[in-house]
């Protein structure tokens, strides 16, 4: 019997090795008991483009309609922010989306949203941990029998997620104003939904392949390089826009083919919100995003926080107070006005807004960035390492902390979630273990990125020897 543990978002594990339908029914029974423990009654269910997803959604289904829980089911692949925003429009009691979102293809995954639209809480994660049986014995009805009981009601989440699009922002601005969009679905389920709103756009990847050509769906630049060489090769291309498998993450390319990452964003976002639409609130950034945040954050008179690693905790947070913007390094950003949820086409979106209303490109933009807080480089390794290796690293980053990764002394020590050990004012690397896969993470910053590559080189060669 496989232990059924949730990571930094959702449950995930290998299909047919872990994640199989007799495990999908326990998690999906334990969802059901802690929905019935609450007084909770209905459910709308989604699932990404990934391998066995409707499959796997309707026996999620099934097992809801055995506990008496009404279910919404999405009947096409959709993305986790249309899975959120129909538990919202729908007031539904909860949300589960059939997806292992950036992971490779040989992973599915479970999330759970809550009736705000957006993470389930920490606390709410646990409970439904503690309810995981051992097995479903109980015996499953049909769909058709669900359907006639008044149990199960198929819903366009796809459609309401446009609809919704069209209400907040001025797509004729935008697709009238001569931006021309690299879009790169990477395979996922954004693909048509960007289709519908950006009319003025080359399309890549954007059609069914449950393997994503056997590359990971996270938009990052290594991912990315056809999207790249397209935007270098078009000169009538203003910039590129990228999702990941479930479309909740955002990577972009300026006009120069040159990765624009999510600390970059996080900081055009802010700049656009305050400066420009003159919005206020608190900003909520996770341990790995750059302090350059915090820092236009103090020039802006804004009060920020930094949280653990894990869209959940900024999602909590919103919930509770005015928050202005919320956003991790992996991609994952959630702005005022929309659901407290990680949504990559909605903050591409906004990120088109800035550029037809300023009528500045994106390299422009970002150089506005840099005027407040200076340029600085980024990147991130992930060590393919064995489970020993892994736990002895972190034990010594725990018991006996690293002093020096070759040339560079560390200056300060930095444990909210992970280690970031600081170097200067501007130099830093970080090391901590993936919630969602077997691979430990090494970030690091620097004012170039000939600079970032020296640290993390140095890095590797103290961590592995």
């Amino acid at each position: 019997m496989a232990t059924i543990k949730f990571g930094t978002d959702g449950w995930r594990a290998i299909i047919a090795k872990d994640y199989t339908v007799d495990n999908v029914k326990r998690i999906t029974q334990a969802t059901a008991t802690f929905m019935l423990k609450n007084d909770m009654e209905k459910v709308v269910i989604g699932f990404d483009c990934r391998f066995g997803g409707a499959m796997f959604a309707e026996v999620a289904t099934q097992v809801f309609g055995a506990n008496g829980i009404k279910v919404n089911l999405a009947k096409i692949p959709v993305s986790t922010p249309m899975v959120s925003l129909g538990v919202v429009k729908t007031k539904s009691d909860l949300g589960v989306v059939i997806t292992a979102s950036h992971n490779p293809p040989s992973y599915n995954g479970f999330k759970l949203k809550s009736a705000y639209g957006g993470p389930t809480i920490p606390a709410d994660i646990t409970a439904v941990e503690e309810e995981i049986p051992d097995e479903v014995t109980v015996a499953l009805p049909s769909l058709e029998k669900m359907h006639d009981a008044g149990l199960l009601s198929y819903i366009e989440l796809e459609d309401m997620y446009v609809e919704h699009v069209k209400a907040n922002f001025d797509l004729d601005l935008i697709n009238n104003s001569g931006i021309k969009v690299a879009y790169d679905a990477m395979y996922g389920a954004g693909q048509d939904a960007v289709k519908r709103i950006l009319t003025n756009t080359v399309l890549l990847h954007c059609e069914h392949n449950p393997s994503f050509y056997g590359q990971a769906p996270e938009p990052i630049h290594r991912n990315l390089t056809e999207l790249s060489e397209t935007i270098k090769n078009d000169a009538t291309i203003a910039c590129g826009l990228a999702n990941d498998g479930d479309a909740d993450r955002i990577g972009m390319y300026d006009e120069d083919g040159n990765f624009v990452d999510s600390h970059r964003i996080l900081l055009l976002l802010l700049v656009y919100l305050h400066k420009y639409k003159k919005l206020t609130g608190k900003v909520i950034l996770t341990f790995s995003v750059t302090e350059k945040l915090q820092n236009l954050c103090k020039q802006f008179g804004l009060e920020y926080e930094v949280t653990k690693i894990g869209f959940k905790y900024i999602a909590e947070i919103m919930t509770k107070e005015d928050v202005l913007l919320g956003g991790e390094e992996s991609g994952g950003i959630a702005a005022k006005g929309h659901i407290p949820e990680r949504d990559g086409i909605w903050m591409g979106l906004l990120i088109l807004e800035f550029m037809a209303n300023t009528g500045k490109s994106l390299k422009e933009l970002i150089a506005e960035v840099y005027s407040y807080v200076g340029a600085f480089s980024y990147d991130r390794d992930d060590l393919h390492i064995n489970d020993q290796l892994k736990k002895d690293i972190i034990s010594k980053c725990k018991e006996d902390p690293y002093t020096e990764f070759g040339q560079y002394k560390v200056k300060d020590l930095q444990t909210i979630d992970g280690f970031k050990y600081i170097f200067s004012d501007d130099e830093w690397v970080m090391i901590r273990p993936s919630g969602t896969e077997p691979v430990l993470r090494v970030y690091a910053q620097a004012p170039t990125a000939a600079g970032v590559r020296k640290i993390l080189d140095a890095a590797h060669a103290t961590l592995l020897g």
